[in-house]
């Protein structure tokens, strides 16, 4: 049985309602945790670069990423849980793990089911919490995964009341 069900979140997947490009974070993040990441998304099978002002170049260590001058460029790790389906991870601090998805690419249960997986892999490697929200509402997460439940779990109701 999925974590969650499509038929009863999809509400928080439409990029009309939530933003194409929702909030997901882990706070109390460290170094370490995203040396623990960078590690994650490299054995984990999934396809993924890092580029520097749009060049790939090798994955450094998370040290040597959050060092950069604060005047450089963002660098940016994207990884592909699914062909065709991306994450974009944006280091723009040690405290806290920053990432995107498009919305657009994660409609139905198959993906619904792949980006639960993609948290919970996170989530547990970390033993933190994985929260989305809205794009632009960081402070009303509609999803995450939950370290006691080991699973993906709703933090809002979906529902959207419909208007005749």
């Amino acid at each position: 049985m999925p974590e969650l069900v499509w038929d009863d979140v999809k509400n928080f997947f439409d990029p009309n309602l939530m933003g194409a490009l929702p909030d997901v974070r882990v706070e109390g993040a460290s170094v370490e945790d995203w040396q623990a990441v960078f590690d994650l998304v490299q054995t984990q099978g999934w396809k993924w670069e890092y580029a520097m002002s749009d060049v790939v170049v090798p994955l450094p260590s998370a040290t040597d990423v959050l060092a950069r001058l604060t005047d450089a460029e963002l660098p940016i790790l994207r990884v592909w849980p699914l062909p065709g389906v991306l994450v974009n991870f944006w280091p723009y601090s040690a405290a806290e793990i920053d990432f995107d998805i498009d919305l657009r690419q994660w409609q139905g249960q198959e993906r619904l089911d792949t980006l639960c997986g993609f948290f919970a892999a996170i989530g547990r490697r970390l033993g933190k919490p994985v929260l989305m929200a809205p794009e632009g509402d960081r402070q009303h997460p509609i999803l995450g995964f939950d370290v006691e439940a080991d699973r993906v779990i709703l933090l809002a109701s979906p529902c959207v009341p419909e208007y005749d």
